[in-house]
């Protein structure tokens, strides 16, 4: 039986792992079937939380004054985490952010794991959802705040014990730890002309934005600009972006 892990879960501004940001870090180090240590951090977002993601996350952008850079949060969760698998349910949602952190600023990451949602869809075909909340309720589990990157963390470290201990003995292959595979680019800084046509453009169409503009990837800069010039038009005639 798999007795030591960290069960991971994240908070972001959306579901896109190329485009939205991370805005918490929640994890839960197991060992030998008991937590022994409890991580939790919030990561900067560079903008201001729209009130459907505050309502999803409970997180507000007040909150997250002072929170870390994301490199710095990545660094501090790989130092928890150590050597030990991760446990998610979806896992590799999770992760895929990590990820597409880690290639950014250059940092080998690559981690196995194992996943809850994988488990249960095998496990428990009956069931209607397999959604952390819902297998939460369905074996008496208790969450104290409902999509919240540590308490679902723990969520998921009581469902895998449960899972684990009704169904290892008939499906041992899924409580394996597995290398994770996702694929990431990595994402540059907006270069100076990106930033010098993107403030021009703001400026010359009144456009209020919650965005850091230096804190935009090449791709990003590259689609707002692309977003603006499509809903608002040029500066002038002839006026080209990078």
């Amino acid at each position: 039986m798999l007795d030591s892990y960290v069960a991971l879960d994240l908070e972001m501004t959306g579901l896109n792992a190329r485009r939205d940001r991370i805005l918490e870090i929640g994890a839960v180090r197991v060992v030998s079937h008991k937590t022994t240590a409890l991580f939790q951090c919030f990561v900067n977002p560079h903008r201001k939380l729209t009130k459907q993601v505050e309502a999803l996350t409970g997180i507000s952008s007040k909150m997250l004054e002072g929170a870390k850079e994301d490199k710095e949060a990545l660094l501090k969760l790989i130092e928890f985490c150590g050597e030990l698998p991760l446990l998610g349910h979806n896992i590799i949602f999770d992760y895929g952010f990590l990820k597409q952190c880690a290639v950014n600023y250059d940092i080998n990451y690559q981690k196995q794991a194992v996943d809850t949602l994988k488990i249960a869809r095998k496990c428990l075909p009956q069931l209607e959802s397999k959604r952390l909340e819902y297998l939460g309720r369905y074996y008496g589990l208790c969450s104290k705040q409902k999509h919240r990157a540590l308490s679902d963390a723990g969520l998921t470290a009581d469902l895998f014990e449960i899972l684990q201990e009704e169904y290892a003995e008939r499906y041992p292959e899924l409580f394996v730890p597995r290398p994770l595979q996702y694929k990431a680019k990595k994402q540059g800084p907006l270069t100076p002309a990106q930033k010098r046509d993107l403030m021009d453009l703001i400026s010359y169409h009144k456009i209020s934005t919650d965005i850091e503009i230096e804190s935009l990837t090449r791709s990003e800069a590259s689609r707002m600009i692309d977003q603006i010039l499509s809903a608002c038009g040029r500066r002038r005639e002839g006026r080209e972006h990078v």
